[in-house]
Protein backbone atom coordinates (compact mmCIF):
# COMPACT_ATOMS: atom_id res chain seq x y z
CA UNK A 1 0.00 0.00 0.00
CA UNK A 2 1.43 3.37 -1.05
CA UNK A 3 1.04 6.29 1.36
CA UNK A 4 1.21 10.01 0.67
CA UNK A 5 2.40 10.68 4.21
CA UNK A 6 4.92 8.99 6.47
CA UNK A 7 2.80 9.95 9.50
CA UNK A 8 -0.24 8.34 7.90
CA UNK A 9 1.76 5.20 7.13
CA UNK A 10 3.10 4.98 10.69
CA UNK A 11 -0.40 5.31 12.17
CA UNK A 12 -1.83 2.68 9.81
CA UNK A 13 1.01 0.30 10.66
CA UNK A 14 0.27 0.68 14.39
CA UNK A 15 -3.47 0.04 13.97
CA UNK A 16 -2.82 -2.97 11.73
CA UNK A 17 -0.87 -4.60 14.55
CA UNK A 18 -4.14 -5.04 16.45
CA UNK A 19 -5.78 -8.51 16.25
CA UNK A 20 -8.14 -8.84 13.30
CA UNK A 21 -7.22 -5.45 11.81
CA UNK A 22 -5.79 -5.51 8.30
CA UNK A 23 -4.20 -2.55 6.55
CA UNK A 24 -7.40 -1.52 4.75
CA UNK A 25 -9.39 -1.45 7.99
CA UNK A 26 -6.51 0.32 9.72
CA UNK A 27 -6.46 2.97 6.99
CA UNK A 28 -10.20 3.51 7.34
CA UNK A 29 -9.85 3.97 11.12
CA UNK A 30 -6.94 6.39 10.78
CA UNK A 31 -8.75 8.48 8.16
CA UNK A 32 -11.79 8.57 10.43
CA UNK A 33 -9.65 9.91 13.28
CA UNK A 34 -8.18 12.55 10.98
CA UNK A 35 -11.70 13.82 10.31
CA UNK A 36 -12.50 14.18 14.03
CA UNK A 37 -11.98 17.35 16.09
CA UNK A 38 -8.76 17.49 18.11
CA UNK A 39 -10.74 17.18 21.36
CA UNK A 40 -12.28 13.89 20.20
CA UNK A 41 -8.90 12.43 19.23
CA UNK A 42 -7.38 13.61 22.52
CA UNK A 43 -10.18 11.94 24.49
CA UNK A 44 -9.63 8.73 22.51
CA UNK A 45 -5.87 8.69 23.11
CA UNK A 46 -6.25 9.61 26.79
CA UNK A 47 -8.69 6.73 27.35
CA UNK A 48 -6.17 4.28 25.88
CA UNK A 49 -3.37 5.69 28.01
CA UNK A 50 -5.49 5.50 31.18
CA UNK A 51 -6.48 1.95 30.27
CA UNK A 52 -2.83 0.92 30.06
CA UNK A 53 -1.57 2.80 33.14
CA UNK A 54 -4.51 2.57 35.57
CA UNK A 55 -6.30 -0.72 34.93
CA UNK A 56 -5.41 -3.53 37.32
CA UNK A 57 -6.34 -7.14 38.01
CA UNK A 58 -8.50 -8.26 40.91
CA UNK A 59 -6.36 -9.72 43.69
CA UNK A 60 -8.94 -12.47 44.28
CA UNK A 61 -10.23 -13.58 40.89
CA UNK A 62 -7.72 -11.95 38.46
CA UNK A 63 -10.46 -10.30 36.41
CA UNK A 64 -9.70 -6.90 34.89
CA UNK A 65 -10.75 -4.25 37.37
CA UNK A 66 -10.50 -0.59 38.35
CA UNK A 67 -9.77 -1.53 41.97
CA UNK A 68 -7.58 -4.10 43.71
CA UNK A 69 -10.72 -6.17 44.37
CA UNK A 70 -13.30 -6.14 41.56
CA UNK A 71 -16.97 -5.19 41.92
CA UNK A 72 -18.10 -8.81 41.55
CA UNK A 73 -15.87 -10.09 44.35
CA UNK A 74 -16.85 -7.11 46.51
CA UNK A 75 -20.58 -7.50 45.97
CA UNK A 76 -22.61 -8.69 48.95
CA UNK A 77 -25.17 -10.10 46.53
CA UNK A 78 -22.78 -12.66 45.03
CA UNK A 79 -22.57 -16.21 46.38
CA UNK A 80 -18.92 -16.62 47.45
CA UNK A 81 -19.44 -20.36 47.94
CA UNK A 82 -19.55 -20.83 44.17
CA UNK A 83 -16.56 -20.16 41.89
CA UNK A 84 -16.84 -20.24 38.11
CA UNK A 85 -13.45 -20.87 36.50
CA UNK A 86 -12.98 -19.23 33.09
CA UNK A 87 -10.17 -18.63 30.62
CA UNK A 88 -10.20 -14.83 30.47
CA UNK A 89 -12.18 -11.63 31.02
CA UNK A 90 -14.16 -12.07 27.80
CA UNK A 91 -15.70 -15.23 29.27
CA UNK A 92 -16.67 -13.38 32.47
CA UNK A 93 -18.45 -10.79 30.33
CA UNK A 94 -20.19 -13.47 28.28
CA UNK A 95 -21.51 -15.28 31.37
CA UNK A 96 -22.52 -12.04 33.09
CA UNK A 97 -24.58 -11.11 30.03
CA UNK A 98 -26.73 -14.22 30.56
CA UNK A 99 -27.92 -12.98 33.99
CA UNK A 100 -28.04 -16.64 35.04
CA UNK A 101 -25.05 -16.82 37.41
CA UNK A 102 -24.76 -15.21 40.84
CA UNK A 103 -21.50 -16.67 42.14
CA UNK A 104 -17.96 -15.32 41.75
CA UNK A 105 -15.24 -16.07 39.21
CA UNK A 106 -11.64 -17.17 38.83
CA UNK A 107 -9.83 -16.10 35.66
CA UNK A 108 -7.02 -18.48 34.68
CA UNK A 109 -5.47 -16.18 32.10
CA UNK A 110 -5.31 -18.89 29.44
CA UNK A 111 -5.52 -22.63 28.91
CA UNK A 112 -2.97 -25.41 29.19
CA UNK A 113 -1.48 -25.85 25.72
CA UNK A 114 1.78 -27.83 25.46
CA UNK A 115 1.94 -27.05 21.72
CA UNK A 116 2.13 -23.35 22.59
CA UNK A 117 4.46 -23.87 25.53
CA UNK A 118 1.77 -23.00 28.10
CA UNK A 119 1.82 -25.19 31.19
CA UNK A 120 -0.06 -25.13 34.53
CA UNK A 121 2.57 -22.85 36.10
CA UNK A 122 1.80 -20.19 33.48
CA UNK A 123 -1.83 -19.93 34.62
CA UNK A 124 -3.55 -18.64 37.79
CA UNK A 125 -4.11 -22.14 39.14
CA UNK A 126 -2.30 -22.03 42.48
CA UNK A 127 -4.38 -19.05 43.64
CA UNK A 128 -7.52 -21.05 42.78
CA UNK A 129 -6.29 -23.94 44.92
CA UNK A 130 -5.61 -21.49 47.76
CA UNK A 131 -9.14 -20.08 47.53
CA UNK A 132 -10.66 -23.55 47.71
CA UNK A 133 -8.33 -24.65 50.52
CA UNK A 134 -9.77 -21.97 52.82
CA UNK A 135 -12.87 -24.17 53.13
CA UNK A 136 -15.48 -21.57 52.22
CA UNK A 137 -16.12 -22.83 48.67
CA UNK A 138 -18.80 -25.46 48.04
CA UNK A 139 -18.75 -25.71 44.24
CA UNK A 140 -16.26 -25.03 41.46
CA UNK A 141 -17.75 -24.74 37.97
CA UNK A 142 -15.23 -25.37 35.20
CA UNK A 143 -16.60 -23.15 32.42
CA UNK A 144 -13.91 -23.54 29.79
CA UNK A 145 -14.17 -23.68 26.01
CA UNK A 146 -15.04 -27.01 24.36
CA UNK A 147 -11.62 -27.37 22.76
CA UNK A 148 -8.74 -29.79 23.24
CA UNK A 149 -6.95 -27.18 25.36
CA UNK A 150 -10.10 -26.57 27.39
CA UNK A 151 -10.61 -30.26 28.08
CA UNK A 152 -6.95 -30.69 29.01
CA UNK A 153 -7.21 -27.82 31.49
CA UNK A 154 -10.46 -29.15 32.96
CA UNK A 155 -8.89 -32.58 33.50
CA UNK A 156 -5.83 -31.04 35.19
CA UNK A 157 -7.97 -28.85 37.46
CA UNK A 158 -10.14 -31.83 38.40
CA UNK A 159 -7.06 -33.78 39.46
CA UNK A 160 -5.95 -30.85 41.62
CA UNK A 161 -9.37 -30.24 43.19
CA UNK A 162 -10.90 -33.72 43.57
CA UNK A 163 -9.61 -34.30 47.11
CA UNK A 164 -11.35 -31.21 48.48
CA UNK A 165 -14.83 -31.55 49.93
CA UNK A 166 -16.49 -29.61 47.11
CA UNK A 167 -18.68 -30.27 44.09
CA UNK A 168 -16.83 -30.00 40.78
CA UNK A 169 -19.03 -29.41 37.75
CA UNK A 170 -18.74 -28.37 34.11
CA UNK A 171 -21.14 -26.42 31.96
CA UNK A 172 -23.50 -28.58 29.92
CA UNK A 173 -22.23 -29.24 26.41
CA UNK A 174 -24.91 -27.53 24.40
CA UNK A 175 -21.83 -25.88 22.96
CA UNK A 176 -20.27 -27.51 19.92
CA UNK A 177 -16.79 -28.97 20.26
CA UNK A 178 -14.25 -26.36 19.28
CA UNK A 179 -16.57 -23.55 20.36
CA UNK A 180 -15.28 -20.68 22.51
CA UNK A 181 -17.53 -19.19 25.19
CA UNK A 182 -17.30 -15.59 24.01
CA UNK A 183 -18.95 -16.55 20.69
CA UNK A 184 -21.82 -18.59 22.16
CA UNK A 185 -25.23 -16.92 22.20
CA UNK A 186 -26.49 -15.81 25.62
CA UNK A 187 -29.46 -18.19 25.76
CA UNK A 188 -27.32 -21.28 25.07
CA UNK A 189 -24.59 -20.17 27.46
CA UNK A 190 -27.09 -19.32 30.20
CA UNK A 191 -28.79 -22.68 29.85
CA UNK A 192 -25.43 -24.49 29.95
CA UNK A 193 -24.61 -22.76 33.25
CA UNK A 194 -27.97 -23.65 34.80
CA UNK A 195 -27.82 -27.28 33.61
CA UNK A 196 -24.17 -27.83 34.58
CA UNK A 197 -23.22 -31.42 35.33
CA UNK A 198 -20.89 -33.07 37.88
CA UNK A 199 -17.43 -33.75 36.50
CA UNK A 200 -15.31 -36.78 37.21
CA UNK A 201 -17.78 -39.66 37.52
CA UNK A 202 -16.37 -41.43 34.49
CA UNK A 203 -12.72 -40.63 35.17
CA UNK A 204 -10.52 -43.31 36.56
Amino acid sequence: MNFSSKLLEAAVNEFSRLPGIGQKTALRLVLHLLDQPNAEVSRFSESLLKLKTEVCFCELCHNISDQHVCEICNSLKRDKRMICVVEDTRDVMAIENTNQYQGVYHVLGGLISPMDGIGPSDLKIESLIERVAKGEVEEVILALSATMEGDTTIFYLYKRLKDFDIQISTIARGIAFGGELEYVDEVTLGRSILTRVPYGKNIA
